[in-house]
């Protein structure tokens, strides 16, 4: 239904955009194009700007379901994006996400996880969960990663998650990765977080189930810090390896906190 804008206050059409946002856009920049005051013609200011950034955001979204479009125009209907995340942690799982969405679904700001803030991440979590046809999360421990490598293990994680999707899916993009032991199709994407939403949506699948697991570890070993650094390598969590060395959560080389230490003698705080 139209609403009659240049019957309403300008502190209530404030309220209305904020509440509406691009939907109520244009028009309001048709109902007080020509109003002289100079409060109607900040609003019309602000939701050109608004309406120019949002079909910027939209272009780039369009351009990140290339791969998608290309597929989906092949006849792959069910295309799943592959990520993982915790390659590099001294502490933790690897957990990779498969996500398979339904067409060409505007998700606003999607883009790859380490770029997003924390709320952002959580906003497009649950949007990704409520239109995705189907999520599969797989994950691998550390005492898994042990016994082969960090490599096999990341494989393990992402076979799991194909496996776990509710819809199986008939072709795979993975971020860098060639998967081995899947029957699907599939296509490495050299930065496909950037490059396909599909990759993009299940890099912040990934990053929320890892964060909000090491939140919940945190809870059982508070004396790591793991609810701030997620078991990355930062100072703060090499100190407290050195004073109680390591915990279950940890990736063991032979045993001890300075072999973990080891590993990444002056690493900055990089997540993968």
């Amino acid at each position: 239904m139209r609403i009659n804008i240049k019957k309403m206050s300008l502190k209530k059409l404030q309220t209305l955009i904020a509440e509406k946002g691009p939907e109520v856009y244009p028009q309001v920049i048709q109902a007080l194009g020509e109003d002289p005051r100079g409060g109607a013609q900040k609003l019309v200011r602000y939701c050109q700007s608004r309406m120019d950034e949002w079909e910027r955001e939209r272009d780039r979204i369009g351009r990140m379901y290339s791969y998608e479009r290309q597929l989906w125009a092949m006849g792959y209907n069910m295309v799943a994006g592959l990520d993982e995340v915790g390659r590099g942690p001294l502490a933790g799982p690897v957990v990779a996400a498969a996500v398979i969405l339904p067409g060409e679904v505007v998700l606003p700001g999607i883009d790859d996880a380490k770029r997003l803030s924390p709320r952002r991440r959580q906003e497009l979590y649950e949007t990704i969960r409520e239109h995705a046809v189907a999520v599969g999360v797989g994950m691998v421990h550390p005492e898994g990663i042990d016994e082969a490598s960090v490599m096999l293990a990341t494989y393990k994680a992402l076979i799991k998650a194909v496996s776990d999707l509710a819809v199986q899916p008939d072709y795979l993009l993975i971020d860098g990765l060639h998967l081995p032991n899947v029957t699907q199709p599939q296509v490495p994407v050299v930065g496909g977080d950037t490059q396909s939403c599909s990759i993009a949506a299940a890099s912040i699948v990934a990053k929320v189930v890892r964060d909000e697991y090491m939140i919940e570890m945190d809870r059982q070993f508070p004396e790591y810090g793991f609810a701030n650094h997620k078991g990355y390598g930062t100072a703060e969590h090499r100190a407290a390896l050195e004073r109680y060395g390591p915990c279950p959560l940890h990736r063991k080389a032979t045993g001890g906190s300075r072999d973990i230490l080891s590993l990444t003698p002056s690493l900055p705080f990089v997540e993968d």
